[in-house]
């Protein structure tokens, strides 16, 4: 067992029921104070911990880094950038001085008044600065329902979708972090009993409830990463939600994909949950049939148990759960899309994001965006204040939320939230 995944650890730090963030976990993330510009930091229960004034008072001198400007960057990437080795040491660091039976920093009250922050006292900001971002299509309940929505019901799937981690290169700029505040896009639309196209706001504002992995790892051109050694690669998750326009993509998808339908906003949950805290929630995934390429082979539990849920918040109402999913129902897994996204010799670098596509179940009340719950906008859904959604409305927020669960551990990612504004 990784020392700091023990079940039985508790935390000095107070941790309220049903917290995301428990000693087992140590997320990652870049918050500021009203005193301080942004930096990195860990929290426990309510409670954010300043990294850089535990590097000030000395905590980190003996874990083997020469240089710890990493503690006092304004994004993570180059705390990242020290390997696994240095990550799992962090942590381990990080859940003994937060242990309840360890002094070290427990009676050091100038330290923790100097260090500890409520969290509804700080801003979050992105916790890295993201470089290249991929978005991948790996649900097959998603891309099913969506191939019998616009192709034959009979052929949903396209003849490569079981060969290859489908994906495409998206816009990185646009990526924001929860709390923001995202415009209604504009853009050319064609009604089908249309001649021509026309252009205006998106009608069809839509989620799409997505996790996404970032690599810790820089590679060269030419250089290939084997499916056995890429979670090596992986530094943690967070929550992403890919905002799309559906009437815009539908326009400008053939032949080569999203553009504007897609890279206007996509939001990630602020702290950043490392896959070694996520590594007591492995599972299984999907058979996957027919058998795959060899380099795309893989062995052990690949997939993780994440619940996941969306809620839509009216301007002046109360917040409806809209859907409920699981990350473990994801056909191709991270490993085979970091594999596939380098096998061609594609470099990557630390802090590069990839979202895993829509994740959609099995069942009506877990599919994973407006497009499939709503069915196109055939079967409106009615939230809790008697109000019906088809597709997301001007000021209404996006709420995401996921967590893990097992042995009595809960280990989470806080929420993603983003109000949608009218178009301008």
């Amino acid at each position: 067992m990784i020392k700091s995944n023990n079940p039985i650890l508790v935390s000095w730090i107070p941790v309220p029921e049903n917290s995301d963030f428990p000693i087992q976990n140590i997320p990652f993330g870049i918050f500021s104070s009203k005193n301080s510009e942004p930096h990195p930091a860990t929290r426990i229960g309510n409670t954010v911990v300043d990294l850089s004034q535990l590097a000030d008072f000395g905590f980190f001198d003996r874990m083997g880094l020469k240089d710890l400007s990493c503690f006092y960057a304004s994004v993570l990437n180059p705390l990242i950038a020290n390997g696994p080795q240095f990550w799992s040491i962090l942590r381990e660091k990080l859940s003994q001085l937060f242990n309840i039976e360890n002094d070290e920093l427990q009676g050091l009250e100038e330290v923790k008044k100097l260090a500890l922050f409520p969290v509804n006292s700080v801003e979050m900001h992105m916790p890295v600065e993201v470089g290249d971002y991929t978005d991948f299509y790996s649900s097959i309940e998603h891309a099913t329902n969506v191939g019998k929505m616009f192709r034959d019901p009979d052929n949903a799937l396209l003849p490569n979708w079981k060969h290859i981690p489908v994906g495409y290169h998206g816009r990185s700029s646009s990526i924001v972090v929860s709390g923001a505040e995202i415009h209604r896009p504009k853009g050319q639309t064609k009604a089908d009993d249309a001649d021509a196209p026309g252009f205006g706001p998106t009608k069809l504002f839509d989620f799409e409830l997505e996790m996404a992995f970032i690599t810790g790892k820089k590679t060269e051109m030419g250089e290939s990463i084997p499916v056995d050694k890429a979670e090596e690669a992986i530094f943690g998750m967070v929550i992403f939600n890919d905002l799309s326009a559906r009437d815009i993509q539908k326009w400008e998808y053939v032949p080569l994909g999203p553009f504007l339908s897609k890279n206007f906003g996509s939001v990630i949950s602020p702290w950043i949950v490392t896959l070694e805290a996520l590594q007591p929630f492995r599972v299984e995934g999907p058979e996957q049939e027919p058998a795959v390429l060899p380099y795309l082979e893989y062995s052990g539990e690949k997939n993780i148990d994440i619940k996941l849920e969306v809620l839509i918040k009216p301007e002046a109402g109360k917040e409806s759960t809209v859907c409920k999913s699981n990350f473990k129902y994801m056909y191709w897994n991270m490993a085979q899309q970091l594999a596939h996204q380098t096998v061609n010799g594609c470099n990557i670098n630390v802090g590069d994001m990839y979202g895993s596509g829509t994740i959609s179940g099995h069942t009506p009340d877990s599919y994973g965006s407006m497009l499939e719950l709503s069915w196109k906008g055939t079967k409106p859904l009615k939230l809790d204040d008697g109000s019906e959604r088809k597709f997301v409305l001007d000021n209404d927020t996006i709420i995401m939320r996921a967590y893990a669960e097992k042995n009595g551990v809960r280990v989470g990612f806080g929420e993603s939230a983003v109000k949608i504004l009218p178009a301008i």
